[in-house]
């Protein structure tokens, strides 16, 4: 399970919708990756799980003494269980939720929260971050959260770490590293999340985080 933080923009939506989800002890970690604005799909549909390569490389690979494993990994099934759950939480969110726009889970069964900020930034449409109203699709968010593989948190330090510097690097000077606390990679940013201290719509603040987006790992894009 990955910790959370808040703050306004992206970071803050995970707070949101675990504060708005009492019965998850577990931090928010979904989003969505697709071209919503498109019309080949129906704004209810979504995409089907991709196929695990992993089998096809095997029946293709040539030499060797023994017999190509068609089974999927256990990485491959358990990205592919995450994806299925996004795919549930998406739906969910569509229906009953109401924001037919919500936007498709990546392949890699992660969720992009620019999207997802984009959606709540709208008047009265803050539930995108929640789990839909009054936390409606609830249960579906718990199962895409239980359902994530397990993250290198050595990693994810490092890439936080990268990020938090070149957000510092690109003007936002008082933007604070991350930590490390019981083997988890806990996020930085804001030094004061309960009184955010830094102005999250100021154009330097946008620019930076366009500048330093590529520093973080797929899954970490709203955590700091």
């Amino acid at each position: 399970m990955k910790p959370t933080t808040t703050s306004r923009a992206t970071a803050r939506l995970r707070l949101i919708a675990l504060a708005a989800l009492p019965v998850l002890a577990f931090s928010a970690a979904c989003g969505g990756g697709d071209d919503s604005a498109g019309g080949a799909q129906k704004n209810d549909e979504i995409a089907s799980v991709p196929d695990s390569p992993s089998s096809s490389r095997s029946a293709t690979s040539g030499g060797g003494g023994s017999a190509p494993s068609t089974a999927p990994s256990t990485a491959s099934a358990g990205k592919s269980d995450f994806y299925d759950a996004q795919l549930k939480y998406v739906q969910c969110m569509r229906t009953k939720g109401g924001y037919k726009d919500y936007p498709d889970p990546k392949l890699s069964g992660h969720l992009d929260w620019s999207k997802i900020e984009e959606i709540s930034s709208r008047p009265g449409q803050n539930e995108a971050a929640k789990g839909g109203k009054n936390g409606v699709c609830g249960p579906e968010l718990q199962q895409a959260m239980l359902a994530e593989p397990k993250r290198d948190q050595q990693k994810d330090y490092e890439s936080m770490l990268a990020h938090a510097k070149c957000m510092r690097d690109n003007g936002v000077s008082r933007f604070t590293n991350p930590t490390m606390s019981g083997g988890n990679a806990q996020p930085g940013g804001d030094p004061n999340p309960a009184s955010p201290t830094i102005d999250h719509e100021s154009p330097t603040y946008k620019q930076a985080r366009e500048a330093c987006k590529t520093k973080l790992l797929d899954g970490l894009d709203g955590m700091q």
